[in-house]
């Protein structure tokens, strides 16, 4: 089973969907912000070549916002697993 509305970034923050907005927790869980887009996300992903790009989608909108911190893919995970 996919977690398509949960992320982390390369210092261990957490990025959860949630009401109101995109949660940022650090990794002991306290709360850091919040990304608010224009309409609820249904999902997101790390995008842009150096993955400092967030893109969210929701009912009617692509929306995209460029972070200070790379996210972890997939394939970054699975790599560092193999090792």
């Amino acid at each position: 089973m996919a977690l398509d509305g949960i992320k982390v970034d390369e210092r261990g923050n957490v990025y959860v969907s949630a009401p109101g907005g995109v949660w940022i927790l650090s990794p002991e869980g306290t709360a850091l912000g919040r990304i608010v887009p224009p309409e609820h996300d249904a999902n997101f992903a790390w995008g842009d070549a150096d993955g400092k790009a967030l893109y969210l989608t929701a009912s009617t909108g692509l929306y995209r916002i460029r972070l200070d911190v790379a996210g972890v893919r997939p394939g970054a995970v699975r790599q560092a697993a193999v090792r």
